[in-house]
């Protein structure tokens, strides 16, 4: 039996009279990543940040864990076991990368009473912050500034700072975007080594690395999920093909 760690019931957005996102569905289980695919403007950005807590539900339903989260917060659905990634770089550039790590690590353990205690010595962060560090491939370039990387090293410090909240779930905005081939290599082996412990949902455009990475696929029209189904399904449906992929796939 699949254990199936975030369920999204009819998702609906809404802004005004424009439906960005419209009835969609889906389930994330643990060990599988799920792509989520679409043109611009397909309703994917607006998916994953209902997803999140970050935009509310003007109708439908998120289940985290066994539990309804529908109306809880980001932060509070973070807590839970919810680690989300950006489109853009979120990192703090001036600080370095094992101190980015660190305060990630902090949020999920906050400790507001201990003012005597240095942020820096934290017995429980700086642990967790390293482990975190290591399993993104990051253990050498602790003591850099995170602004000194290179892109590819940025977006898996972003990997990173989710990792360092324990979550169960990964949702990541476009962690591929700008990337160079070797990048999106070693980026791809990480997702691959996350997999086993996590349910991932991944939104990207390289549809090359979609299809070699993604163990389910979700294609969104107009807000509209047109197909949801495995990687070898989805390229053989005309309708996908038709809407998105083109006769080149």
């Amino acid at each position: 039996m699949a254990e199936i760690l975030l369920a999204a019931r009819g998702i609906t957005r809404t802004f005004g009279g424009l439906v960005a996102v419209n009835g969609v569905s889906l389930e994330l289980e643990r060990g599988a990543v799920h792509a989520v695919i679409g043109t611009n403007g397909a309703g994917k950005s607006t998916l994953i940040n209902i997803l999140s807590g970050e935009l509310p539900a003007s109708a439908g339903s998120v289940e985290l864990l066994g539990r309804d989260v529908t109306r809880l917060s980001q932060p509070s659905r973070a807590l839970l076991g919810l680690g989300r990634s950006y489109q853009r770089n979120t990192i703090f550039p001036h600080f370095t990368v094992a101190e980015n790590c660190r305060l990630a690590a902090q949020a999920r353990r906050q400790r507001p009473w201990a003012v005597w205690e240095s942020a820096a010595r934290c017995a429980d962060a700086m642990p967790r912050a390293r482990a975190a560090l290591e399993r993104a491939g990051l253990a050498d370039d602790a003591e850099r500034l995170a602004g000194s990387l290179p892109h590819g090293r940025k977006r898996q410090l972003e990997i990173a700072l989710c990792l360092a909240t324990q979550p169960r779930v990964l949702l990541l905005d476009e962690p591929l975007a700008g990337m160079g081939a070797e990048e999106t290599e070693r980026m791809l082996a990480l997702l691959a080594q996350l997999k086993p412990d996590h349910a991932i949902l991944l939104v990207e455009h390289d549809m090359d690395a979609v299809f070699r990475i993604a163990d389910r696929i979700t294609v969104m029209v107009n807000g509209t999920a047109i197909a949801s189904d495995r990687p070898d399904d989805v390229r053989a449906n005309p309708d996908v093909q038709r809407a998105y992929l083109g006769a080149g796939h």
